[in-house]
């Protein structure tokens, strides 16, 4: 529904290509991994995600006994494709590509992420120049006079919030509503919004408030800050946190090794635990807790809700029947484990208006 010009498009082709041609030399079922290969999701460039995953990475390789090697895609579709191809064994994804990894790569979630500050998930935002006057309204006029950035087709907070809880009610299609849509990753599209290259972008508030730590230190050094020159103009109702999966055919001794790695990861007293603790904060993380595939349910529900919308678009009677039910079996299911957990009900993604 979306053309966009993603960023190491010609990269990942190449990249998917070779990963076919070894898929034949994939290790057999539960056999151990010489090297564990951990696969980390492109919210930023690599080299400061190396800075900030490497210490961590070398405590999982202490625990587990196991070598391991980083992995970072230059794109959501890269980190699934390796993990289809047997290249990487265990990653951090977003929602999104956590559930295409499911489908696609044989994959399973077994932990999730959460959030320092204690509060429980974290928003999509969009973001304009501060110092453009820019508004929510203006934005939604739709009158292609605004540049605007998108994240990866495969990002939660990027691109499916956006779409399911701004977009798609109203039946705006970026594609039609804006002069350029350009799509990179949160970092990419927070400097390029700062530097005015873009109007108005999408991002999230983890990012946000990562950067807005890092101005602290940039502006007591007399350096240019990023976030002041930026200003949030939507947010989406709570999203869920991200995914930590494995591919299924993992050898259950290492996943059990890993497993127990993540979940008392930053946990305890001590200056040991309030050290790990210091490194999943520099990457707005608390800790880790168990999760299976129901994690993933409210991302699969804003997926239908953004169906739905394509399907009314197309006017073909057949396809929004069969669009309307997928969401409401997805919501059925999502209200019944609710039910079962006695929570409350959560907000659902509001239905696209009929046009």
């Amino acid at each position: 529904m979306i053309r966009r010009s993603l960023i190491g498009a010609g990269l990942t082709v190449a990249l998917a290509l070779g990963l076919a041609a070894c898929s034949e030399r994939e290790a057999p079922e539960s056999a151990a991994p010489e090297v564990l290969n951990f696969s980390i999701l492109a919210t930023e460039n690599s080299t400061s995600l190396d800075t900030f995953w490497r210490p961590i990475l070398a405590d999982m390789e202490k625990e587990i006994g196991i070598p391991v090697k980083p992995f970072y895609g230059s794109n959501y579709t890269a980190l699934i494709e390796a993990l289809r191809f047997g290249q990487t064994d265990v990653g951090w994804f977003s929602n999104l590509s956590g559930l295409e990894a499911v489908r696609r790569a044989d994959a399973e979630v077994f932990a999730r992420t959460f959030d320092p500050s204690g509060e429980d998930g974290y928003r999509s935002v969009l973001i304009a120049t501060a110092s453009s006057g820019l508004t929510l309204e203006d934005v939604l006029k739709c009158d292609q006079s605004l540049d605007f950035g998108i994240g990866d087709a495969k990002s939660t907070s990027g691109t499916l919030a956006p779409m399911t809880y701004l977009f798609a009610p109203q039946n705006i299609e970026p594609e039609r509503c804006f002069k350029q849509v350009r799509a990179a990753n949160h970092q990419a599209n927070l400097f390029a919004v700062a530097n005015g290259v873009l109007d108005v972008a999408t991002n999230n508030s983890t990012a946000i408030r990562l950067q807005t730590a890092r101005d602290v230190e940039n502006r007591a050094n007399g350096q240019p800050t990023v976030t002041d020159k930026v200003k949030v103009i939507w947010e989406s109702p709570k999203l869920p946190e991200d995914p930590i999966v494995w591919r299924k055919n993992l050898d259950p001794a290492v996943k059990e090794k890993v497993r127990q790695f993540f979940l008392t990861y930053g946990k305890g007293e001590g200056p040991e635990a309030e050290r790990q603790r210091e490194l999943l904060s520099a990457i707005s993380i608390g800790g880790f807790l168990p999760a299976d595939a129901s994690h993933l349910l409210p991302v699969r529900e804003m997926e239908a809700t953004e169906a739905l919308l394509t399907a009314r678009n197309s006017g073909d009677q057949a396809r929004i029947t069969e669009a309307q039910a997928a969401l409401d079996a997805i919501r059925a299911e999502r209200e019944a484990l609710e039910a079962r957990a006695g929570e409350a009900p959560a907000a659902a993604p509001a239905t696209p208006a009929a046009p």
